[in-house]
């Protein structure tokens, strides 16, 4: 069997393990075709003893990790940060009421009245990475709150630029900021041009919204999505670099290191993800990059850690440079997304 086909019984045994609750109950209900109710008893272990209830557990009662207010600080353990590894660890807002609690927290102290998800509680504080991870983790929890459509709705113009005034335009309610300053995922942090790993973040977020809810808007989003991410050859990942510390000019080395979980930073396993769920996994653009993913398999099956948050975040997902199961899942899940789509 080529080194690409692998994806064995032996991995999903590895995956399926009872000790590793978390691992568990996403693979049974990603890979697997799992029984229901095996399915909902893993579910429920996942919730009550796994790294779902770990993180769960500091939290304030309030709905918020570490200090009140729009929870983007202190970085990895603050509330966005604990939402989107909830939502990343499959969590579901039906299983546990304080779920519910930090959407709710979130959505009242993170979001503006237009929409713009913030670091610091103003419009000024939007950042692409953030609009985009908040979108899709509040989705994946189970949120059905109206204000997050409106967040969607912000996060189609703020790629299109449809409706948004430019940085100068201090009068206009709805404005570009100097932080998040212009369309096609512009930002302060590449110098006004296209951040890579802000347009990853708000691709995926569109990607996981169901086809029956984008808008004309949303889908001329998508498309300028996509073909910025098709650019660049995936697996060279020569995105704009504007001030970021490259003195060589090379790309960021992280976008070749998987880990778990995945906050600010995107990897070329994550925009292979995201390409593949907007219906591009087959597309000859992605081979190269297909083909790194597949090549970063050990003897067995595997991927290892390359990056990781351990000692930063909740939880410990596993040591660098050996297999690893939440990465292994990642990897899996995307090479089956390449044959479904």
């Amino acid at each position: 069997m080529a080194k690409e086909e692998k994806s064995t019984n032996s991995v999903l045994d590895w995956l399926l393990e009872p000790d590793d609750i978390g691992v568990r109950y996403l693979a049974l209900r990603d890979l697997v075709e799992a029984d229901t109710g095996e399915l909902a008893i893993a579910k429920k272990q996942a919730h009550t003893s796994g790294p779902i209830a770990e993180v769960l557990s500091k939290m304030d009662k309030e709905g918020f990790w570490v200090k009140p207010g729009a929870g983007y600080s202190p970085m990895y353990t603050s509330t966005v940060w604990a939402v989107v590894l909830l939502a990343q660890l499959g969590a579901a807002i039906d299983m546990d009421r304080r779920i519910a609690a930090a959407c709710d927290y979130i959505l009242d102290h993170s979001l503006t009245k237009y929409g713009q998800f913030t670091a610091n509680g103003a419009p000024s504080g939007t950042l692409d990475c953030l609009q985009g991870n908040l979108c899709y983790s509040l989705l994946d929890l189970g949120c059905t709150d109206s204000r997050l459509d409106r967040a969607y709705e912000y996060m189609a113009r703020s790629v299109t630029g449809e409706g948004i005034a430019p940085v100068t335009d201090k009068k206009a309610k709805i404005r570009y900021y100097a932080a998040k300053c212009g369309p096609v995922f512009a930002c302060n942090g590449t110098s006004g041009e296209s951040c890579a790993w802000g347009a990853v973040k708000v691709m995926l977020a569109f990607g996981k919204l169901p086809v029956e809810k984008r808008t004309p808007l949303m889908n001329n989003a998508i498309k300028t999505g996509v073909d910025f991410l098709f650019s660049k050859d995936p697996a060279q990942a020569d995105y704009p670099l504007g001030k970021s510390p490259k003195p060589t000019g090379k790309p960021s080395a992280n976008w070749w290191k998987f880990g778990f979980p995945n906050f600010m930073v995107s990897d070329i396993l994550q925009n292979a993800e995201v390409l593949a769920r907007l219906g591009y996994g087959k597309d000859p653009r992605l081979a190269n990059a297909m083909k790194i993913i597949n090549d970063k398999q050990d003897s067995d099956s595997r991927w290892p850690m390359e990056y990781s948050y351990t000692g930063k975040t909740w939880g410990d997902f596993g040591p660098k440079k050996q297999p690893n199961k939440w990465v292994t899942l990642r990897a899996l899940r995307v090479l089956s997304m390449v044959e479904q789509y």
